[in-house]
């Protein structure tokens, strides 16, 4: 058997078929819907151990491409683990009454901070109203009407007392706005008789002689200095009135507050700090009972009582186990939390009730699921996320006092202590680059919990995608699947697995042509979707997006790009690439020429030259050069000058899938024998000449029988790709049906000798014991190429250098 009929593949090897008959149902709506997750044993097996695993640092880092079911896996693992444990407890920030820049941080049960906040509420109400009536009772009013009584009494009775000495000195004691003064008295006898006492005026005094002015000074600083004295025992009476006037404000203030107070605590005060606090705020209320007293009897005041409420800052349910908070904008304050401030009057103002929780406090005592990417773009956020989980505390700062010109001052409020299990959401690209550049993420990720892009294809996996899509269909209200429509949609996850025995588990794009198909099936009013259904949506889907794949082919069918489908030519071949879009790829075919002649070059790859290939491209040219080495210069120098060039390309060239491609031309160019055109060839090559496997296969192979198709299948038009590529074939069903039609073929080729038999219909040649290729083979012809060209370079170079020896000897003479 010939080559070309031997390595030709059959229909069944170019698509995996999906047996109807095993699915044993006939639509979605007979089966069960499936209940767990697929196709992902290695990342449920590493959730599971880090979620049992409670040791510092035992956190997850989930790995996988977006759309592979990473994050909504991660979060219904989460939750389910969630509801299995206790809910952590609530936290509060209160008023500081030592240092009112540090609010201080109190735990409680789980459910009891809101239910505290909404008591603290209700009892500065009561307080107000409990405090004004205490302050309105005559028990109140008497008890300090005696105390003032007794004050006066005492106040009188030492004035009355340096009053009378005062006297007895000759001397009068008058109160002024200035203060006590005192004056000398002289006695006057009036015409009855009596004697009487009247000031002294200041003419009189200054009449007097210096002694007796001496005297009466002396008297008066003596009677000046026992005033003083009195009234200094007036103020010390004075500030223990205020004092007693004080202890019982406060204890008929704390007999009043008591009772409410004492409730709240035996209520709330499960921690020593909250009884602290409690005992705390009601001395503060007592030094303060007044602005109460004021605010009852006119409720317009506008008194400040924040600080005798709280600031709710976590609130857990009791009855939902622990938190699982998926932080979708990871910023620095999202993550850590924030002092918020107020503009009031052109001045910012902020207090211990705008502090606010962030991601860290919200999930303490449970989970957090975070995008890695996110993180990473947040400034500060990693920087924040690794000390959190370094210290287990969770600080609340402003950066702009650490990064700003001038620092501003702010509430410092009490850390909180955290304890946290993180469970990081992100690529295998980002997981390397966190490896190599931050030495610490190792430490503090080492649960590594991997996504694969797919699954092995067997019976139960296919199964199973049945009940995927029977479980998606039920949830979302869609009509029900048929059983060739799962099929059809079991082998478009093939497809993109780019594999016969392995699917997809990308589920995301799986679900859009479920939905999509749905759609196509409503739009007719069809009750069922139909494998038509699944059929049209993936093609629809790819013509919304392969607008650029069209222009190119115009530019083919309009006789700009120069593509032979038929015939055959020497040193030129059909290669054949795909164009990456992200979001479609799609094959396009090349044409690669060489042209070679004789010289001391080598292989001269046209783009290299000038720039347009990349590293991987260059490294298969250098191969070419290798295996030319191997095959023909064994026992003879490799003498000759080749050019290769990929004509029509304008951009650059990367990979090394056209190295076999390129090699075939070669060697139709240094043998003289033609190619055939009708054959597009993809594979790349190794120095002994077997074809290695490559990527993208199908979109090569659809894109070459476009071509093909619009110029009129011939029938003996296909594609020659690598064996090993046989099993990545899921190729569409046009193709398929034009090759059971015998319209277009696939070749599957294991070495450089079979592919450039099928592509010249000439035997590649095996050497004999002496190391000859048959004259007819394709090396034997190569090999005489080259030995002619040796032969002639070596007559020229023993003729044109005797020329020269005898010019050098004629200019001697």
């Amino acid at each position: 058997m010939s080559v070309i009929n031997k390595n030709k593949l059959p229909l069944e090897k170019l698509r995996k078929r999906t047996d109807i008959s095993a699915l044993s149902f006939k639509t979605t709506d007979d089966i069960e819907c499936l209940e767990k997750f697929i196709g992902q044993e290695r990342a449920v097996q590493a959730i599971s151990f880090g979620l049992s695993v409670e040791s510092k640092g035992y956190n997850i880092f989930v790995l996988g491409n977006p759309g592979s079911g990473r994050t909504s896996y991660s979060l219904q693992r989460l939750h389910e683990s969630a509801k299995e444990k206790p809910a952590p407890d609530d936290w509060i920030y209160a008023y500081n009454f030592s240092d009112p820049s540090r609010p201080l941080a109190i735990n409680l049960p789980a459910g009891k901070g809101k239910e505290m906040g909404s008591a603290f509420e209700e009892l500065l109400s009561e307080l107000k109203i409990a405090i004004s009536k205490a302050f309105e009772k005559s028990q109140y009013e008497d008890a300090k009407a005696q105390l003032v009584k007794n004050f006066q009494e005492q106040v009188n009775g030492l004035m009355e007392e340096v009053r009378a000495w005062a006297g007895e000195k000759g001397f009068a004691l008058k109160r002024t706005p200035q203060g006590f003064v005192n004056i000398p008295m002289i006695e006057e006898t009036t015409e009855s008789g009596d004697v009487s006492k009247r000031e002294l005026q200041q003419e009189e005094f200054e009449s007097l002689s210096e002694e007796k002015q001496k005297e009466l000074q002396g008297k008066s600083e003596e009677i000046s200095q026992r005033t003083l004295d009195t009234l200094r025992k007036i103020r010390d009476l004075e500030k223990a009135l205020k004092e007693e006037i004080g202890k019982l404000e406060a204890e008929i203030c704390r007999s009043a507050i008591t009772p409410y107070l004492q409730d709240v605590k035996e209520k709330y005060g499960t921690t020593e700090i909250l009884c602290k606090w409690i005992d705390a705020l009601a001395e503060d209320i007592i030094s303060n009972f007044n602005i109460f007293v004021a605010a009852a009897k006119d409720e317009s005041t506008e008194i400040d009582f924040s600080r005798y409420t709280i600031n709710v800052f976590v609130a857990n349910d009791p009855e939902n186990g622990v938190p699982v908070i998926w932080e979708t904008n990871p910023t620095y304050y999202n993550l850590t939390g924030k002092v918020e401030y107020e503009s009031r009057q052109g001045y910012l103002y902020t207090d211990f009730h705008k502090i606010v929780s962030g991601a860290f406090q919200k999930a303490n005592g449970g989970y957090l699921v975070l995008d890695a990417e996110k993180v990473l773009l947040n400034f500060m956020s990693w920087e924040a996320l690794k000390r959190a989980l370094r210290t287990g505390e969770a600080t609340i700062e402003n950066l702009g006092e650490q990064y700003g010109a001038i620092p501003i001052s702010s509430l410092r409020p009490q850390p909180i202590p955290i304890n946290v299990k993180v469970v990081m959401v992100g690529t295998p690209y980002l997981y390397a680059l966190l490896q190599y550049y931050d030495p610490e993420f190792l430490k503090m990720f080492k649960i590594k919990a991997e996504f694969d892009r797919d699954m092995p294809r067997t019976f139960e996996s296919e199964q199973q995608m049945a009940q995927f899509i029977c479980g998606f269909v039920r949830n979302e209200g869609k009509i029900p699947f048929t059983v060739k429509a799962v099929a059809e949609v079991i082998e478009w996850a093939g497809r993109l697995a780019e594999h016969q025995n392995r699917v997809t588990t990308e589920f995301n794009k799986i679900i859009e042509v479920i939905v999509e198909a749905t759609a196509w099936a409503l739009s007719e009013n069809a009750t069922l979707v139909e494998d038509r259904h699944v059929y049209k949506a993936i093609e629809e889907k790819r013509f919304r997006s392969n607008l650029i794949q069209e222009r190119i082919q115009r530019a083919y069918e309009e006789g700009v790009i120069n593509i032979q489908t038929e015939g055959s030519l020497v040193g030129q071949i059909n290669g054949l690439s795909v164009i990456d879009l992200r979001d479609y790829a799609f094959g396009h075919p090349s044409r690669i020429t060489s042209n070679v002649y004789m010289g001391q070059e080598g292989i001269v790859n046209i783009e290299r030259e000038v720039k347009l290939t990349g590293p991987i491209h260059n490294k298969g040219l250098m191969i070419l050069t290798s295996y030319l080495g191997r095959k023909y210069a064994q026992d003879m120098p490799l003498s000759l000058s080749a050019r290769i060039a990929f004509e029509q390309t304008y951009g650059e060239i990367e990979g090394d899938s056209a190295s076999s491609t390129e090699l075939y031309c070669l060697l139709s160019a240094l043998s003289g024998l033609p190619l055939r055109q009708d054959i597009a060839v993809t594979g790349s090559v190794d120095q002994f000449g077997n074809v290695q496997a490559i990527g993208g296969v199908n979109e090569k192979i659809e894109g070459f029988y476009r071509y093909c198709e619009h110029r009129g299948l011939t029938g003996t038009q296909g594609v020659m790709i690598p064996a090993p590529n046989t099993i990545h074939l899921m190729l569409s069903q046009n193709v398929l049906d034009a090759v059971e039609k015998g319209q277009f073929h696939i070749w599957a080729v294991e070495t450089i000798d079979q592919g450039v038999e099928i592509l010249t219909g000439k035997p590649a040649g095996v050497p004999d014991e002496k190391g000859a290729y048959p004259e007819d083979s394709v090396h034997g012809l190569v090999k005489k190429q080259l030995v002619t060209w040796m032969e002639e370079a070596a007559k020229l170079k023993k003729k044109y250098g005797a020329s020269s020896e005898n010019e050098k000897d004629t200019s001697k003479a």
